[in-house]
């Protein structure tokens, strides 16, 4: 038989097993001749490579590893540490701890005060928040702190940046400092701090969120008994929410001002019925009941739920913000609580820059990496404008940093 071709019949992908590699940086040093022959000495040492650390062995790859695989995988310091012993490696968490604040504290934190400062040049914002533990910050077991996100708006396809800020309290102090920069429309839950502070500002508006109050609605649903489900206010009312969602589906591909036209046309008389439907049937539901609570958050928030005809950039509902705070929950959950004040911050800050990666379709390890080169190589300098070169969008990327386009 006589070869005549070939042909791929399969494709079989191989794992290798990662493995630590140690460098030792040599610095030769020199002498002058002609200056011992003049009983004088003079020695010159080879300039070395700084440490990212100064007295530590970490590399930027070995600190981003560290950082991807607990805020990007979710995957707490302990485990590193039994996962480095597995590779011939002594890495305790403390240390890997103390590489996350300093890489943070140093290089990163300049970085995510330039992106902060780029989410005040968007017109709608969106915020959320959730409880997290630290153990160390002065107060008593158990006491609550608090992790904010802030995000461009979801209608924001291009340039799109998350911020998240940790605080010790859930004080409108924090929020007000948050956002005094901040002028536009910012999307939030019922939560009652937003809305003083929009009373005290009167560049500041205050979207409401359509997702909670069918979220309240639907667990009055699923309180109510099966057989009479179907024909129940809570039901009734769902259903009209629904219809709103997919009227406001349709327009996701607009621009803001054909969006704001055909809401006008579509969405807000779905808005008007359903809010006088409402208004209608609250009076008769048993008070306090699920139902009767579902129908007054949504006769509360009334105001801030009609924001979002006003606007094509405001979209419906928080969703995206409580994606963010969804994937900080998970890590929550495998790390329990956070050792130090110290700790939070640099979550915050590493939180920031890998989700702000993630939405802008980016590999975060590659771009942890690339941030961690080249930052260090400009600590000194006053003028700030080489971050623009490192911003997400930047068109100076390397390649390695992006995602393929499928």
């Amino acid at each position: 038989m006589e070869p005549v071709g070939t042909k791929v019949v399969r494709t079989e992908v191989i794992y290798h097993k990662p493995y630590l590699e140690r460098i030792e940086y040599v610095a030769k040093t020199h002498r002058c001749p002609n200056a011992c022959k003049e009983d004088e000495t003079i020695f010159l040492r080879d300039k070395c490579k700084p440490a990212l650390i100064k007295g530590s062995y970490v590399s930027s790859g070995l600190a981003v590893h560290v950082m991807y695989y607990k805020y990007f995988m979710a995957c707490p310091l302990y485990r590193q540490e039994q996962d480095f012993l597995h590779l011939g490696a002594k890495i305790s968490r403390a240390t890997m701890s103390n590489w996350v604040i300093q890489c943070a504290d140093r290089y990163l934190a300049v970085f995510y005060d330039y992106l902060h400062e780029h989410l005040y040049d968007y017109h709608v914002i969106q915020a959320n928040e959730t409880p997290c533990l630290v153990n160390k910050d002065g107060r008593d077991a158990g006491s609550k702190s608090y992790m904010w996100v802030y995000r461009t708006g979801k209608m924001y396809k291009y340039k799109p940046i998350v911020i998240y800020d940790y605080q010790r309290t859930r004080k409108s102090d924090h929020t007000r400092e948050f956002l005094k920069d901040f002028k536009g429309i910012c999307v939030t839950d019922g939560y009652q701090v937003y809305h003083s502070i929009e009373k005290e500002r009167d560049d500041l508006t205050i979207a409401g969120c359509w997702a909670h109050a069918r979220h309240r609605l639907d667990e009055a649903l699923k309180a109510t008994p099966r057989h009479k489900q179907r024909s129940c206010t809570a039901n009734k009312t769902l259903k009209m929410i629904q219809a709103i969602y997919r009227e406001e589906k349709k327009l996701s591909n607009l621009s803001q001002a054909e969006r704001y036209e055909h809401r006008q046309l579509t969405v807000k008389p779905l808005v008007e019925a359903y809010f006088a439907w409402v208004h209608k049937v609250e009076p008769n539901v048993l008070a306090n009941s699920k139902t009767h609570k579902g129908l007054q958050y949504s006769i509360n928030q009334e105001q801030y739920l009609k924001v979002f005809l006003e606007d094509g950039e405001v979209p419906m509902d928080n969703n995206t913000a409580e994606q963010l705070i969804r994937g900080f929950c998970i890590g929550k959950k495998n790390w329990v609580m956070i050792d130090a004040i110290s700790g939070t911050k640099a979550s915050a800050i590493a939180y920031s820059i890998a989700e702000t990666a993630k939405a802008n379709n980016l590999k975060p390890y590659e771009y942890f990496k690339y941030l961690l080169t080249v930052i260090p190589e400009h600590l000194d300098d006053i003028d700030r404008s080489f971050m623009d070169k490192l911003l997400p969008w930047s068109d100076e990327l390397p390649s390695e940093c992006r995602k393929p386009v499928k």
